[in-house]
């Protein structure tokens, strides 16, 4: 059942921008995201999901003009902590401490330990770190559109810099790191869409240590 999905999915090159992603599917692939795991649990990073017709189109000239951020219904962008910071560790801690109903002495110090291990390495490290965490639920937000039949793009030709400044991104201490427009393929225009999948053979790819 995954692996029809993930064969039916695609990187969509051109989208129908007259078919709309429903708030009902949108919703689930986000929670998706949410439930993605992360070192540590930390969720070092934002979802920031655009609409507006307006805002995309600026956000079009910033990723070499690729249509599917326009003709797409929705854009969504990954967007990484620029560093770990005691009050963003300490956040994750309380709320799981709230949640969960119990304070915990052990879970304290466990992230005690872990600032002490993150504020010891530099901030392009730790947005690094962050980063590669993003990607993780970017990874699923992918695989969560496909079961719900909505086409996704993933894409890393954008100038983050831009982004960011569009987005008010720095000023919240974050950074644009991946994207993905979603929204419905335009089967008659889109050229890749019937062509054969194609994956490096498996005994090439894949490395059995017994």
């Amino acid at each position: 059942m995954l692996n029809d999905i993930l064969n039916w999915r695609y990187a969509t090159k051109k989208m129908d921008p007259s078919k709309a992603v429903s708030d009902e599917k949108l919703e689930r692939i986000l929670e998706a995201i949410t439930l993605a795991p992360t070192s540590s649990g930390l969720q070092p990073f934002e979802v920031i999901v655009v609409k507006n017709p307006e805002t995309r189109a600026q956000l079009r000239a910033a990723a070499n003009d690729q249509a599917q951020v326009t003709d797409g219904s929705h854009l969504i962008v990954f967007a990484a902590w620029d560093n770990y910071t005691t009050e963003r560790v300490d956040a994750v801690r309380e709320q799981m401490e709230t949640d969960r109903g119990m304070k915990n002495e052990g879970l304290t110090a466990y992230y005690e330990n872990l600032k002490a291990f993150y504020f010891s390495r530099d901030e392009r490290t730790n947005f690094d770190h962050a980063a590669r965490q993003a990607y993780i639920a970017f990874g699923i937000a992918l695989v969560a559109a496909a079961a719900e039949k909505v086409d996704a793009t993933p894409m890393e030709g954008f100038d983050a810099d831009r982004f960011d400044e569009i987005l008010g991104l720095r000023e919240r201490g974050l950074r644009s790191v991946v994207i993905m427009p979603i929204g419905y393929r335009d089967a008659g225009e889109d050229w890749l869409v019937n062509l054969k999948k194609v994956r490096r053979p498996r005994d090439e790819f894949v490395k059995l240590v017994a």
